[in-house]
């Protein structure tokens, strides 16, 4: 035992809505009897990545007495859940894999403190690349993080608010931006652009343009990126 920072769960603030459950990367967050509890000390890595999931406000970080973090038994416990833990890459060489080692994905689910974006190189993608590009994730994200966002459809204020949050939680190395070749997916690179201005940070951002018939063009400097002929869908 050991005092440590840990996730405190107000019971009369929370309604249940189980927003924090994905955000936390090792499991220690479940709904039951019809609110979020703590599963386990030792799950809680008490760095606080579903804090800003809860539109209720019932979760906090306190400092108290409490088992030490086991990533051991995180990974007993992921498995247990069927969720799998990231696998190793090769030393110096990004993992090439077709699975999904993160959840969720969706840029606002996805805690700006979330262990898995802490110094990464992080794909920022359009909602339908992945599906345009039949090989999306072993040419493209290449075991990278991955946030998912539209453009068109979202709320641009909150996907520049949410990235901005990102970048000064995460510190990423890097930021590629992932786009159909469409000019309103084009506007995702200038949101991603304005993100990072904002956050006072120097994030190297590169594009990645990718055709309706899903083919996956250069990892480009942003500066060198240019919009797209053609147009959008109605």
């Amino acid at each position: 035992m050991a005092k440590r920072l840990m996730v405190k769960i107000d019971e009369f603030l929370c309604n249940g809505c189980g927003l924090c459950v994905p955000s936390c990367a090792e499991g220690a967050l479940q709904i039951v009897d019809g609110v979020a509890r703590l599963v386990k000390d030792s799950y809680c890595d008490g760095l606080g990545a579903c804090l800003g999931e809860c539109p209720q406000g019932a979760i906090t970080l306190e400092e108290r007495e409490a088992d030490l973090f086991d990533a051991h038994a995180v990974e007993q416990h992921l498995t247990a859940l069927g969720r799998a833990t990231a696998p190793a890459a090769p030393a110096g060489l990004p993992a090439a894999t077709d699975r999904l080692e993160q959840w969720p994905v969706q840029l606002r689910l996805v805690g700006p403190r979330a262990p898995f974006l802490k110094g990464q190189d992080i794909v920022v993608a359009a909602d339908c690349v992945p599906f345009a590009a039949a090989r999306f994730h072993r040419d493209l994200r290449r075991g990278r993080p991955l946030l998912v966002s539209c453009p068109k459809l979202d709320d641009p204020g909150e996907l520049v608010s949410r990235l901005v949050d990102v970048v000064r939680e995460a510190s990423p190395r890097s930021l590629t931006v992932a786009h159909m070749e469409v000019p309103c997916c084009f506007g995702l690179v200038r949101l991603v652009q304005e993100a990072v201005a904002r956050s006072g940070k120097r994030i190297p951002v590169r594009t990645v343009a990718v055709g309706t018939g899903g083919e996956i063009g250069p990892e480009v400097d942003e500066r060198e990126a240019v919009m797209p002929a053609g147009r959008c869908g109605a």
